[in-house]
């Protein structure tokens, strides 16, 4: 019997322990898609508590509170620690019981399982190491966990004030990216489109009146967010939008939503495709990175969207269909000589073999190009992962995937990368051991590595 997630963690044999200990561990991070926020990155973030770096934030936490009958907003900070430890107590099987572990065992040297009998005893010994320790404000969490960079995820409105503050100062040496989400100019059917697009127009200096005056407001924003060391876009849909129409019918389309009147299903998607059609153009222009999140289906429970908002924990798995329309959005890029580097993630694994397949037909120009996107959401755990790289490696080139990323609002969610690494070593390791693959660590952990850091280091900053 193994020791409770001891040094050889989801590593079963002595290769994929070689490979941790000797390739992966010590890799840098590229934290490429996050939900940090800038300002607290900026100000130098120190959490005041456990409580507030684990629950103030975490709808996944949230989620698992809920389903344990308990309100995460009960009580004071003890009585709201109190609460998750019972949950976790109860979470064996659910990945929130070993990055919640792990986060106290990298964080805080604490390696004694959270419950309700061990509760008090490590809220305290957590909160004095987060009111003195030097390593566990922002600057010393990146340093500590050798973090080369992490990609926030930014509104083409956004001033990005935060991000150049940051790089004035040259507190850290860790470099804090901006990237471009322009979901809220494409959801053309949802509440406060409008707004949204005065806004646009403010900030941009562009006279919004078509479509084309959007596409013109979003190119010039997005030559600003490069000038800032933007290296990717970041986009939310269901499925790619795939509805072609005339400039003109696009066009009126916007101002019918303009006057604000309802647009269709269809309108919508054939107003989004018009916008993303033409944005990943000018992406590819660029040489930047589009990330496509695929398959989320948001804000299920009415209710609670309306007394919570967007982002609480009521999002789930999509099942639509997304393989043609994949296709010939990617063809269609493709005749233009016009697809960027793209990275496809679908919250459901079920489409990992469509991805997979799709991604072989339009790979050129850069090893990897195209990109089938790290397990993610409610696929981040051990058997999503593995599931996520073995369908990788059956259908092209797991040594060429650019890896983990924590899709994370907290600074005390980097240990994800720990484990990504652990569940990838072992993986090689028990090919290893197995005969699949040759025992030539050499080859094999130049791989590790590769996938670990240098992959996305080399297809982000075109190395």
């Amino acid at each position: 019997m193994k020791n409770f997630m001891d040094e050889n963690f989801l590593l079963n044999n002595a290769c994929a322990e070689k490979l941790y200990h000797e390739y992966a561990a010590q890799m840098p991070i590229f934290d490429y898609h996050c939900h940090l926020i800038p300002k607290e990155i900026a100000d130098n973030k120190r959490e005041p508590s456990i409580t507030q770096a684990w629950l103030y934030g975490d709808h996944y936490k949230w989620r698992q509170m809920r389903t344990n009958g308990m309100d995460e907003k009960a009580g004071d900070d003890y009585q709201k620690f109190l609460n998750y430890a019972d949950t976790l107590s109860h979470a064996m099987g659910n990945p929130l019981y070993h990055w919640s572990h792990l986060e106290l065992q990298r964080y805080f040297g604490i390696n004694t399982p959270l419950s309700p009998k061990t509760a008090k005893e490590i809220y305290e010994e957590a909160n004095a190491k987060l009111a003195t320790d030097p390593s566990l404000d922002a600057y010393g969490i990146f340093k500590k966990f050798n973090v080369y960079a992490v990609g926030t995820t930014d509104d083409p409105a956004d001033s990005l004030e935060y991000h150049k503050q940051i790089r004035d100062s040259k507190a850290t040496a860790t470099k804090v990216i901006p990237s471009y989400r322009p979901d809220k100019a494409m959801n053309i059917e949802k509440a406060g489109f409008n707004e949204y697009i005065d806004r646009l127009a403010s900030v941009s200096g562009v006279k919004i009146d078509t479509p084309a005056d959007v596409m013109q407001a979003l190119t010039q924003r997005l030559d600003f967010f490069k000038e800032n060391g933007c290296v990717a876009t970041d986009h939310g849909i269901v499925i790619p939008p795939y509805s072609p129409a005339t400039d003109a019918q696009v066009t009126a389309i916007f101002q019918k939503a303009r006057k604000g009147e309802a647009v269709t299903a269809l309108e919508a998607e054939q107003y989004r495709t018009y916008i993303l059609m033409n944005l990943a153009e000018q992406i590819a222009k660029r040489n930047m990175a589009m990330q496509l999140h695929m398959q989320c289906i948001r804000d299920n429970n009415t209710r609670q969207f309306n007394l919570l908002g967007p982002d609480t924990g009521y999002d789930a798995v999509a099942d639509e269909k997304i393989a043609s329309n994949l296709s010939k959005f990617m063809d269609t890029l493709d005749q233009r000589n016009a697809l960027p580097k793209t990275i496809l993630y679908s919250l459901n694994p079920n489409d990992y073999y469509s991805i997979g397949t799709l991604l072989g037909c339009f790979q050129r120009d850069i090893p990897g190009k195209i990109q089938m996107g790290s397990a993610w959401w409610f696929c981040d755990h051990i058997d999503g992962m593995t599931q996520q790289m073995k369908a990788l490696g059956n259908l092209g080139l797991l040594s060429r995937f650019v890896g983990m990323l924590t899709d994370s609002r907290s600074f005390l969610s980097y240990p994800r990368h720990e484990y990504f690494r652990r569940i990838l070593c072992n993986i090689f390791g028990t090919w290893m051991e197995n005969g699949e693959i040759p025992a030539d660590f050499d080859l094999v952990g130049q791989m590790v590595q590769d996938i670990s850091f240098n992959n996305a280091q080399r297809y982000f900053e075109n190395k």
